[in-house]
């Protein structure tokens, strides 16, 4: 009999020591972006058992000082972060309740290209992963400059390129497409990736050459067309010496504030495209925030009312509960002077005047300061002075979210949060001036 129960518990220990077990896995080929596109980095475990209790920390490989990304008892820690990634790393933590955790990476930059480590730890064990990540830059368009003659009477070109990652192939062309020779060439690399110089000396008559700076997935092009005139200029000036000095000046400035001209042109081009990109991608993001704001505003509003007994002694609160104003006035005021803080916090959140309100002390707020306006310790660049703030949360997704009630423009959201306990809502008054904050509900709202 007592064999018996010692072969059982053998067994048993056996079983759960086994099932603490797990592997980490990335991705066997490497993963390919864009720069300025979103990234993610692949990362998960296997079986898919939850690692919401667990440490996930992701790393570069080939940097001396190299955390990317740190999540640990239950709350990103990235105050040890390289510099580079601050505000651009993020899990999700509903994800990590099924074993991913994968790490997006926004606004890719070249710099970014290495090799990662995943690496995940549990109280009984630990496994990692590797991912091999690759950046491509499509760099700026080509320009090709006429940089004299030589002594047989061929024209100098030169063709420049920059901005690409990784390097590029650079390539003259007659115009019946067969490749000339470059006579100097020249790379260079910085963080924003390589740049490239070429020269070639052509002797055609009336043709086109074209300058072709490619990678493997895009190509962009440049031409001039060579006429006679240029050679014939060339002949005058061996001539009438005295002349061609005067002319050689004359040209190489031309030359200098056409090419000037030419590249300023196609930079601003660049710009302006850029911006209107990004200036489309901002109106859709907008109209999609607003009208889930407002659907989820209807669909989830709740009848709010402060509570007088755990507000600050000069702060009066109505009777209906819905306005709080400041209890003392001065014969100094500052004119419709207004300083605020808004939001939600935790029920076990200590109220102190040296405390920062921010996420880490239980307060996800927004704040104005003398026409100023700030998210925790994030100042905030708004186009409008909002007069009625509405706060949204989604307890289970971990969101707060902060919009005019007007106009329906997005101010700010905390995203990927961890809530313990209790949320309540958060108003703290520091002006002087005696007008109320008033809590309006939504009928009330559309009815005004």
């Amino acid at each position: 009999m007592k064999l018996f129960l010692f072969t059982l518990l053998l067994i048993s220990g056996i079983t759960d020591s086994r099932s603490d077990q797990f592997a980490v896995v990335g991705s066997a080929d490497s993963v390919f972006a864009f720069a300025g596109e979103d990234v993610l980095l692949p990362c998960s475990v296997k079986p898919n058992i939850s690692v919401v209790d667990m440490k996930v920390e992701w790393f570069r490989l080939d940097q001396e000082y190299s955390v990317v990304h740190l999540y640990e008892d239950h709350v990103d820690r990235n105050t040890e972060q390289i510099q580079s990634y601050k505000g651009r790393t993020e899990l999700n933590h509903q994800q990590l309740q099924t074993g991913n955790a994968s790490l997006r990476l926004s606004a890719v930059k070249v710099s970014d290209e290495g090799r990662y480590k995943c690496f995940i730890q549990s109280k009984s064990g630990s496994d990692d992963a590797t991912i091999d990540f690759k950046v491509e830059a499509v760099g700026n368009p080509p320009v090709i400059t006429v940089d004299g003659f030589d002594r047989s009477g061929g024209l100098h070109l030169l063709c420049e390129s920059e901005g690409w990652h990784p390097e590029p192939d650079l390539e003259w062309l007659d115009n019946k497409g067969v490749r000339l020779s470059s006579e100097t060439t020249e790379t260079q690399r910085n963080t924003d990736g390589f740049s490239v110089k070429h020269t070639v000396t052509v002797h055609q008559r009336d043709g086109k050459i074209h300058c072709r700076v490619k990678m493997k997935h895009h190509m962009l092009e440049a031409l001039i067309s060579s006429t006679s005139n240029m050679y014939l200029y060339r002949r005058t000036s061996v001539i009438v010496i005295s002349v061609s000095v005067v002319l050689i000046v004359i040209a190489g400035i031309l030359i200098a504030v056409a090419v000037y001209k030419y590249r300023e042109h196609r930079r601003l081009q660049h710009e302006n495209s850029r911006m209107k990109s990004e200036h489309r991608r901002l109106q859709h993001e907008n109209s999609r925030m607003k009208s889930v704001i407002n659907h989820l505003r209807k669909l989830m509003a709740v009848n709010v009312t402060l509570d007088a007994d755990s507000a600050h002694r000069d702060l009066i609160v109505s009777e209906d509960g819905k306005q709080v104003k400041w209890g003392h006035t001065h014969n100094r005021k500052v004119k419709d002077q207004t300083v605020w803080n808004l939001g939600v916090a935790r029920e076990s959140a200590e109220w102190k005047s040296s405390i920062s309100l921010s996420p880490e002390n239980g307060f996800w707020t927004v704040s104005k300061r003398y026409e100023k306006y700030n998210a925790s310790s994030d100042p905030l660049s708004l186009s409008m002075n909002p007069q009625r703030v509405g706060v949204f949360v989604d307890y289970k997704k971990g969101l707060v979210s902060f919009h005019d009630v007007k106009s329906m423009f997005h101010i700010y959201s905390y995203t990927g949060q961890f809530f313990i306990g209790k949320l309540y809502p958060f108003v703290c008054l520091w002006s002087l001036n005696s007008t109320p904050l008033i809590i309006c509900d939504v009928t009330n709202e559309e009815s005004e």
